[in-house]
């Protein structure tokens, strides 16, 4: 575990995942090398790429807390580095740390567009709400050289297959040639996420995602080429971004979002450790208390991953949350009107006659 933070990065820790077959720890041989390490400066390391070729590109959901089936991926890991992605501990399964390799062990699936034209080609395929993202900023920084995300909004625009997206990047506003005709027949949605207005916070809790000010301006854009763009203040870290809410939702309404949602932090698996030791290191005076209300919110426990709670919390804190986000969003006009996709528009691939009509809606 590293003594201090590094620079442009979430976490130095390379902490040991679940599925670990060795376990390594320091020894003290009384010449002070743990003493003379602990104080050495640390590089950041750097970002490395492996491309992969994937058989399936489409991922399936059966969680009733989240608004959309299928979800597309282009990436595994994020270079944002936020310390509190809940996609972290997702690392584990590649034989990686999800600590400090989550953020600079990137997986590009470089043949992901290929694999969603396969599979819109399937026979008894069926469009369903398909969301782009979930896992992974499909627009992170390695994402301008090798375009895979652009490459599958290309797919979604040929065969007019709704989706959604969401993400801190924008790097989106690229893509606005794309999105920007198929919101016009209720194709595309866009949530932008923004966790806090103070670029201070910002650069400590998620280093490498544009700034918060930049993010409006990407909402701000989005709004005005015509595209449903919605506000997602996620996680609501207590007495650390919590106490923004309000003002957050405030000047995403202000810059064009028409929708909002929120989520208490959750810390799945080897999140908790990571976040537990990153309060300390930067907000040493109150992470115990972040921890306390975090778990009486979670039923005594770091997390609680039932359906139904696992995303709000329970609690009389948890209450008082969502009131202040329903009031706010009932003062600011925003969730007044669902952002409805229409997939009656999916054009198969070949001579095969177009899906009955159907709408899907989205949060």
């Amino acid at each position: 575990m590293p003594a201090a933070a590094l620079p442009g990065r979430g976490t130095g820790w390379a902490i040991a995942h679940r599925f670990t077959a060795e376990r390594h720890e320091a020894f003290d041989d009384g010449w002070g090398t743990l003493q003379a390490a602990a104080g050495e400066a640390c590089a950041p390391p750097p970002t490395l790429v492996r491309e992969e070729r994937v058989r399936a590109i489409l991922a399936r959901n059966d969680s009733p807390d989240i608004g959309f089936d299928l979800s597309i991926n282009p990436y595994r890991g994020c270079e944002h580095g936020c310390i509190y992605c809940y996609a972290r501990p997702a690392h584990s399964w590649l034989n990686l740390s999800p600590g400090i390799d989550f953020e600079t062990r990137i997986v590009a699936k470089v043949n992901a567009a290929d694999a969603l034209r396969a599979a819109f080609a399937r026979p008894g395929y069926a469009p369903r709400m398909l969301n782009l993202g979930s896992v992974t900023d499909a627009y992170q920084p390695v994402e301008r050289r090798l375009r895979i995300t652009r490459a599958v909004v290309e797919v979604l625009a040929e065969h007019r297959h709704a989706f959604s997206l969401i993400t801190k990047s924008a790097l989106v506003e690229r893509d606005l040639d794309l999105i920007a005709p198929m919101a016009a027949e209720r194709l595309a949605a866009a949530y932008v996420s923004i966790t806090t207005l103070d670029p201070a916070l910002a650069r400590v809790m998620e280093p490498r995602a544009a700034a918060p000010w930049r993010r409006l301006q990407t909402i701000e854009r989005l709004a005005a080429a015509g595209v449903p763009v919605g506000v997602s203040v996620s996680p609501v870290i207590p007495f650390v971004n919590e106490p923004e809410l309000e003002r957050v939702l405030e000047a995403a309404a202000a810059a064009g979002a028409s929708r909002a949602f929120s989520i208490v932090l959750r810390l799945p698996w080897e999140l908790s450790p990571l976040v537990q030791q990153w309060l300390q290191q930067h907000f040493p005076e109150r992470a115990a208390r972040v921890m306390a209300r975090l778990r009486e919110m979670r039923g005594g426990r770091d997390n609680d991953p039932r359906f139904g709670t696992r995303m709000r919390g329970q609690g009389v804190w948890a209450q008082l949350l969502r009131q202040r986000f329903d009031k706010a969003c009932g003062r600011l006009g925003l969730n007044r009107a669902r952002i409805e996709l229409d997939l009656s528009r999916f054009r198969r691939p070949g001579p095969t006659p177009p899906e009955p009509a159907a709408q899907g809606r989205l949060f």
